[in-house]
């Protein structure tokens, strides 16, 4: 391809989407893999403009984070100064990794990939609703110990059908879910900053998130991380739930205040917490392991080879109609009435 055409930074490897980029690209713009080792040295490759010149659009997977940490103020700025990067296409729903604030400040747009994760991280949630129900995750753990299941107790469990599942933002993660337990039935009842226009006759709309808890055998968390997310379900939700309750949680580790839902877990108000998401990860409180009837996974959510190629692919459009089109899809809330 001609070295004259734009280019754009693969800042994350890509996994399944080999070919499909090239066809996206082709003829449209020049690929090229980000190859630092460190930030240090992709700030250097920004600013001597060689090995990044021309970048006008970044593809970007949090994996990238392990060699040169998030995109922060200091990052974004560095893209802003090559007066090129005019926009992120994030592999991911979730995309508290981008200072996306910056991004509008600096004019540099920035996209993610919502649709894609919803089946499975929505399947993921459903995983650990019943396991905790059910108590399906400690009785492997008592077979593989070699007691079968001589310590369970089946007073600690509960059918799924006829539970009140609450759903902490009904959009598209957790609108899937609320159809996938609607089938046993669950009860379904969600908060969301507004009643969703999508919800179906039998979500029933709870005006706050204190009332949602009080309303919920299992309470599942679908809200993207910010500010204002930081801790939402918190000692005050949490003591309003019922006693024997228990939290499941694939959005992110902050949203819930972890400290509080531990003491929870250790006077018994919580019976148990379905977790794919931490604080800080990759590293996991210690002390949510005292608890064998928790179901805990190491981020797994969209762990399988179909969501990640779609996830790849989605992302890649993104860019790929921001170069064709000037405008790409999926712009992230905070930025669509900033740039």
């Amino acid at each position: 391809m001609s070295s004259r055409q734009p280019r754009i930074l693969i800042c994350g490897d890509l996994v399944w989407a080999h070919e499909e980029a090239r066809q996206l690209f082709d003829g449209l713009a020049d690929i090229v893999v980000m190859d630092s080792p460190n930030r240090a040295d992709f700030l250097a490759g920004l600013k001597t403009r060689e090995r990044y010149d021309g970048i006008v659009g970044i593809y970007r997977h949090n994996i990238s984070a392990d060699r040169i940490g998030v995109f922060d103020e200091e990052i974004i700025d560095a893209l802003a100064e090559t007066g090129t990067v005019k926009w992120i296409a994030h592999n991911g729903a979730g995309y508290d990794q981008i200072d996306v604030f910056r991004c509008a400040k600096k004019g540099i747009s920035v996209s993610n990939t919502p649709g894609a994760v919803n089946d499975a991280t929505a399947t993921t949630a459903l995983y650990l609703v019943i396991s905790c129900l059910r108590n399906y995750a400690w009785g492997e753990q008592s077979l593989r110990q070699g007691t079968f299941k001589s310590v369970l107790n089946p007073g600690r469990a509960h059918d799924v059908t006829g539970r009140t599942l609450g759903i902490l933002g009904l959009g598209g993660i957790g609108l899937r879910l609320a159809h996938l337990v609607h089938a046993f039935p669950m009860r379904v009842v969600y908060y969301s900053r507004n009643r969703s226009a999508n919800a179906p006759e039998w979500c029933e709309y709870v005006d706050s998130v204190e009332g949602l808890c009080r309303e919920s055998d299992v309470l599942s968390l679908h809200v993207p991380l910010r500010d204002e997310t930081v801790h939402l379900v918190g000692e005050k939700e949490i003591r309003a739930m019922k006693k024997g309750s228990i939290i499941v949680n694939t959005a992110r580790g902050k949203v819930v205040d972890e400290e509080a839902m531990i003491r929870a877990l250790a006077d018994g108000h919580l019976s148990s917490v379905g977790l794919d998401v931490y604080p800080n990860e990759p590293l996991v409180n210690p002390r949510l392991l005292e608890f064998p009837q928790n179901v805990l996974l190491p981020h797994m959510g969209t762990e399988n080879q179909d969501s990640q190629r779609r996830m790849e692919v989605r992302a890649l459009t993104n860019l790929r109609d921001f170069l064709r089109d000037g405008q790409g899809n999926d712009l992230v809330p905070e930025l669509r009435s900033k740039l």
